[in-house]
């Protein structure tokens, strides 16, 4: 469907607003991007409330027309469309770029209100990271041993997300240059909105990533391009998100690992482990790259159930 030319304008202006101002990744502008096209798509459908207000009737063609009873029903539609119904936490997402958009609307003085403002998303079921346990990621990692270049980055890669417990996307985006030395024992992530932070590496991805700078990645740029990209595919290009994931997909399968495993499940784990080890989860927010302890906190709860399973099986007045 090509996109309506009635948010447009006013769409152009909000994403080099958060792309350019506020400093948000490619991958987020993206997506704000897709939510705000398939919001214009719905108010300029031909097509009028349930309910027979006509202050509901579309389509839109005047920003100002938009009531709150638009975006209640925009939400509705998201739950309801029979193409396909979205989950809790996706409607939530898309309402928060509508929203966002609006108080921008309102910002620039665009329209009279902020009609997004008292709009709640849907309530999200409570979900736990998956995380792995410590047997399960020494076996994941065992599984990329080998002497051959691309064994070698893999070692690196996965050595490398399971110390730091960086985002998939922040570790792809390494350059050797991000590697002070072979005695490295910090690296340096950047992650959303650019926000830098310095991360302690532990000596066994020190070890991974130093054998592989030395024995792998030479022969792997000599078939591709020159690039400063710290993981190189077997092209001679970065690494993409999409290269991670298959990367780790493989190496679990090796490992005869029957649980989903992804570039985030070690991240999950890395966060698990810390907090079950002691590690304050101030610190764990810091390392992560958290803006909110509030966000890291829910790994507390991971650790609190496995608290109470070995209680339960252990202690003999449990049950």
């Amino acid at each position: 469907m090509p996109k309506p030319a009635l948010l447009e304008a006013a769409e152009h202006l909000y994403l080099r607003h958060v792309s350019v101002e506020r400093g948000l990744a490619a991958n987020t502008v993206a997506a704000y991007r897709h939510d705000l096209t398939l919001y214009a798509s719905w108010l300029g459908a031909d097509a009028s409330a349930s309910d027979g207000d006509e202050e509901s009737l579309r389509p839109i063609t005047d920003l100002q027309l938009v009531t709150r009873h638009h975006i209640s029903a925009f939400v509705q539609y998201l739950s309801e469309r029979s193409e396909a119904p979205m989950t809790a936490a996706s409607i939530a997402r898309i309402l928060s770029t509508v929203r966002g958009f609006h108080r921008f609307l309102l910002d620039e003085g665009l329209v009279e209100a902020d009609v997004a403002h008292d709009t709640k998303p849907p309530k999200l079921a409570m979900r736990l990271p998956k995380a792995i346990s410590v047997e399960q990621v020494t076996a994941l990692l065992a599984a990329t041993d080998g002497d051959d270049v691309q064994r070698l980055r893999d070692k690196a890669l996965l050595e490398l997300l399971y110390a730091t417990g960086a985002r998939v996307s922040e570790v792809v985006d390494l350059n050797v240059d991000d590697v002070p030395s072979e005695a490295f024992d910090s690296v340096r992530l950047t992650g959303k909105g650019n926000r830098q932070r310095i991360v302690p590496v532990g000596r066994f991805a020190q070890a991974a990533v130093s054998n592989y700078l030395v024995r792998a990645r030479p022969l792997l740029s000599q078939r591709g391009r020159s690039t400063p990209a710290l993981f190189l595919g077997v092209r001679g290009q970065r690494v993409s998100r999409q290269n991670a994931w298959l990367i780790i997909r493989a190496a679990a399968e090796r490992a005869g690992l029957t649980v989903p495993v992804s570039p985030h499940t070690l991240r999950h784990s890395f966060a698990t482990h810390l907090l079950a080890g002691g590690a304050d989860v101030r610190v764990v927010q810091e390392l992560l790259g958290h803006s909110s302890v509030a966000t890291t906190q829910i790994y507390t709860l991971v650790t609190v159930d496995t608290l109470r399973d070995m209680y339960t099986l252990a202690h003999p007045r449990a049950r």
